[in-house]
Parts: structure tokens; sequence; C-alpha cells
């Protein structure tokens, strides 16, 4: 009888502390968003942005591993519609959530109110950021950092965690760029007024370029484009989470004099290594530790340049703040200017560097059940220039595909909504010269989608490839939403289905969701088709994405819960909330 007793105390002690532990470990996160355009200067010259509560970079979103996350969004920009994107969460039981105008959702019209509730399943560094349109350009960006449950500690020390967020900017409005880039004759964006580092910068007010009918519209004494400062104390080392959100441009990133230690990168360890010159791609998040180990009696530059393309924008500065010197103490020095910008070595040798960490290693499967090989290519459609995937340039329909798919009153119309053609599986890979431009420049549109078979190993090899112009060939950011992929390679030149396999790492291969496609070359990854829903895998340069450079993938759609009618009320979902 007393070893029954026992028992029974402690089942019921081990169900109490069960219960204990699912109060405190399950939290949710709410967040109210006002989103709307003011006048902001964050490079001295005065434009309108996109602010979510004031703030460009908006809030940071902070939660642990395993919360909810309740984001409700208010669109005030009066005249245009939203959506925002939560990259690098993978949705997993949420796909409506994912932020994407015509693949998860209608967008958010003006004065309305959206929700977004997602759990953020894996700790790490993650982004979000407008994705209706080229309005990223416009400063609607953020970092989300999901941080381990108390008790667990991750493989590294650091005394402090700090951001840093780093964009370009544009004077221009995004409007303006996308109109030129549809437009016949093509009028392309151009390179970036700006490199803005946390939300500041500083462009030259004397510029000739300034309009003589707008006196007053740069300041260079505005505080509001005073460098970001980053202070530290001497022999603290620190984290720092560094975010890229780009419309454009690739960048080098480094600290005078310092040494930085990657060692996370999209949310997954990374084997720690050195760098002097950290390159980042639009969508990527690194995490890299910094040892306030120099002479603390001056203060020393943080900068980002343009690397990849010939760059004219200037570079980005911050100050990196020994305490207690004054944080406004101009550096002693020069600012860095960077590597040499269209040297591509050290770029694919740090891609290259980048494996997953002893002990987190999550091994691949072995094969996939199917390969994709997509060809990038810039070409003209009707008059139009256009980027495309194996000839084919992705347009968005009207009608989100996620409901399209999933809604019994929709299926009879498939074909109304979208393009029932799969789209290519590959190129002539051995007739095609990579390195001239397209023989043959006229592509189609389409917005067909891969449907892939649930559960199933999918490669998919980038090739990249010489554009429009002759000796050009341009880097690349791809960025898979719903999943986290594992990197076997890159490449130079034309990719050799039957040799390069042969070299993938299949060893320590690290989990990212964005990948640098590099100039003629070659990238591989492999992913599992293990999340139900609609998922986009597109270049993660606005005008590029613009431009079609992209695809969508189907994967599971059965298995998707009943949808949220708040995410419809554009196209032929109308008639699913209006009978």
């Amino acid at each position: 009888m007393a070893s029954e007793s026992c028992k029974r105390t402690l089942l019921i002690f081990m169900i109490v502390l069960s219960l204990m532990s699912c109060s405190i470990e399950a939290k949710t996160r709410y967040y109210k968003w006002d989103v709307k355009y003011e006048f902001k200067s964050p490079d001295c010259y005065r434009k309108l942005a996109i602010t979510i509560n004031g703030m460009s970079p908006g809030p940071t979103i902070t939660a642990e591993q395993g919360d909810t996350v309740v984001v409700e969004v208010t669109n005030g920009l009066l005249t245009e519609n939203l959506a925002i994107h939560w990259h690098g969460i993978r949705q997993i039981g949420t796909p409506w959530s994912d932020g994407t105008e015509g693949v998860s959702q209608c967008p958010v019209i003006p004065g309305d109110t959206f929700v977004y509730k997602f759990v953020v399943d894996r700790p790490g560094t993650y982004l979000y950021h407008a994705h209706y349109g080229m309005q990223r350009e416009e400063g609607l960006n953020g970092m989300i950092h999901v941080s381990l449950p108390v008790g667990e500690s991750e493989p590294f020390t650091y005394d402090f965690d700090r951001s840093i967020m780093l964009t370009d900017w544009y004077h221009k409005s995004a409007f303006e760029h996308a109109v030129g880039l549809a437009s016949i004759p093509f009028v392309w964006v151009g390179e970036p007024e700006s490199l803005l580092i946390q939300g500041r910068g500083r462009f030259n007010c004397s510029s000739d370029t300034i309009p003589a009918s707008e006196p007053g519209i740069c300041n260079a004494t505005n505080p509001e484009c005073t460098p970001f400062v980053l202070t530290v104390s001497p022999g603290k080392t620190y984290r720092l989470r560094i975010g890229s959100l780009t419309s454009l441009s690739a960048l080098n990133f480094e600290i005078e004099g310092h040494n930085m230690t990657v060692v996370e990168a999209d949310g997954h360890y990374v084997e720690p290594f050195e760098v002097q010159n950290l390159f980042i791609y639009s969508g990527e998040t690194y995490s890299v530790l910094v040892k306030a180990n120099q002479d603390p009696s001056r203060n020393y530059w943080a900068t980002s340049n343009v690397v990849g393309r010939r760059p004219s924008t200037p570079t980005g500065l911050a100050i990196f703040n020994y305490s207690p010197n004054p944080p406004e103490q101009s550096p002693p020095t020069f600012p860095t200017t960077g590597p040499i910008w269209n040297n591509t070595a050290p770029r694919v040798a740090q891609s290259l560097a980048i494996k997953a960490r002893e002990g987190f290693i999550e091994t691949p499967p072995a094969t996939p059940d199917r390969v994709i090989v997509l060809l990038n290519t810039q070409n003209r459609i009707n008059g139009h220039i256009k980027w495309a995937i194996n000839n084919v340039s992705f347009t968005l329909p009207t009608t989100p595909y996620l409901v399209t798919l999933k809604e019994k009153k929709l299926r009879n119309k498939l074909h109304r909504v979208f393009d029932q053609r799969p789209p290519p599986n590959g190129y002539d890979w051995q007739n095609y010269d990579i390195n001239i431009p397209p023989p043959n420049a006229n592509a189609t549109s389409s917005n067909g989608l891969y449907r892939l078979k649930f559960n199933t190993t999918i490669d998919i090899v980038l090739q990249n490839a010489n554009m429009l112009s002759p000796n050009t060939s341009d880097t690349h950011p791809w960025h898979l939403h719903g999943h986290d992929f594992w990197v076997l390679g890159y490449g130079t030149g034309k990719f050799n289905p039957f040799n390069d396999p042969k070299k993938y790492n299949l060893v320590n291969p690290i989990l990212k969701n964005t990948v640098p496609l590099h100039p003629y070359g070659w990238t591989a990854i492999r992913f599992q088709a293990n999340n139900p829903g609609v998922w986009l895998f597109h270049c993660h340069i606005d005008s590029h994405f613009s431009m079609g450079m992209g695809i969508v993938f189907e994967e599971g759609i059965e298995r998707v819960g009943k949808l949220p009618t708040s995410i419809m009320g554009c196209g032929l979902t109308k008639n699913l909330i209006n009978p």
C-alpha cells in the first residue's frame, strides 16, 4: 500500500512539474503597430519613409523559443496596400501568416488592421520587412531576436548582446522605381544614395544633385543623421547580431582594428571562424563576437561598403565608441573603404567557410528525390527588360495561391488564377554559354508553380550567367520562405550535373534561409518539402524580384488547416467572404 501511495504521489508531482513547465515556457508576445508614412532624414536628406510607431528601422521583436508572437498591424499608408514578411520564421502550421502578398494572403488595404500570429520555434536572429511591391526600400524593416529558454545556454559566451541593421537608401520613391522598371524605355533604379547603419547615414548636402528648388531639404546638422554609436566597455565581449535588408547592395562590414568571430548564420550555429571583413547579402543575418581589446583612449570606425557592383555610394559610417570617450568623438583615422568591389574570390571563400558547428550538425538526406536547376538570366519580353528563370519571368497572381489551392470553391477556377503548366525543371546546360549575353534574349512570363510531393527531398541548383550587357554577372541573394535548406556547395563556371554533386558537403553543411549566388557561378542547396503551404523562393534584391526573378513551391496543401478569412478580400477570394 505504501508503495502504491508513493507511486501516486510521484505521479502527481510529475504532472504538476509538467504543468509548471508548460506555463513557464509558453508565452505570448503582443505587439501593436501603426504603419504610416512620415518625413524622415536618415541620411540628412528629407523624404517620406515608412515607419512603425514612428520608428525606422522598426522595433525589435524579442521572444523565447516556443513563444507565440502576435503582431496587430494597422495600415495607415492612406493610398497603399501592405504586407509584412517574417523573414526566417518558418510558419509551421501558420502559412497564412508568412506575409507575402499574392502568395499567402491578400494585402492589407489602407485603414484596415491585420493580425499576424505565429510561433518562433527556433532560437536565432531573424528579420521582418515589407513584402508588397517594392515597399521594403522605404524603410519598413526590423529584427527578430529569439533566445533560448531560461536555463539553456549557447555554445559561446559574451557579455552583451547588440543589433546592427544594414540597409541602403534611395531618395526617389519605391513607386518611381517600380514605374521605371516597368517602362519602355527601361529606367534602372541606379545605385543608392546612401548606406545606413542602424537607420543612420550621411549624404553630402553640398552635392550638386540637391534640387535648387527645395532649399533645406538636406540638413547636415539634423540629429536624425548623426552616426549610429555602439558604445562598448574595454575588455568586454559583444555579440553583434548583424542583419542586411538592402534593396540592391551586397555589402562588406568591418570594425576598424577589430576581428570578428562568426558564430551564427540565419539562426544556426556556425563552426567559429575569424574575419576582418564580413560579407553580407540582403536577407542574411550573422552573429559575430567582438572583443573590445584595442586602445581604449580613442573611438573606431564601423563601416559598410558596396561589393559586387561598381560602387558610387559613399561608405556607411558608425562609431565603435570606447566608454568613457565621448560618443560623438570621431576616430582619428580615415574610414575604411573595404575590399576591392569586383574581387569575387574572398566572398566565395567566406561562403565556403560557413559550416555547421560541431555538436549542432543536422545531416541532410544522402540523395534527393528531385533536382531542379534554375538558370538566372536577364531577358526581354515585348520590349520590357525582365529577369527570368529558365527563360520564364515570374509574375504574381491577383488571387493568392494559398487560398486558390486550399478552398474547394475555387478548385474549379484554378486556370483563371494561375498558369497550370509547371515551370521548367532545367535548361539546356550543355549548349548554353553562361559567359555571354543570351543569344536569344526573348523570354515568356508565367505565374505557374512547382508542385512538390510532400516529405520529399529537393535539390535546387542556382546557375548564374551573363546579363544583357557583355561581361556583367550580378550577385543574387536567394531566399526561401517556409524552410531552412542545407547549403551543399558553391562553384565557379557552369554546373556539371554528373561531376559537381560528387563534391557536395554532406558532412557538416550549414542550414540557412538565404544564400548568395556569385557571378558566373553556381550554388547548390537541399531542403525537405515537409511544411504544408505555398512558399516563395526568390532573389532578395527588390528590383530583381519585381522584374520576375522568383518561383513558387506548393507542398502538402491538403494538410493546411482552415484558412482565416482575414487573408482574403482580393481577386476571386472576394466571393468567399461576400457570397
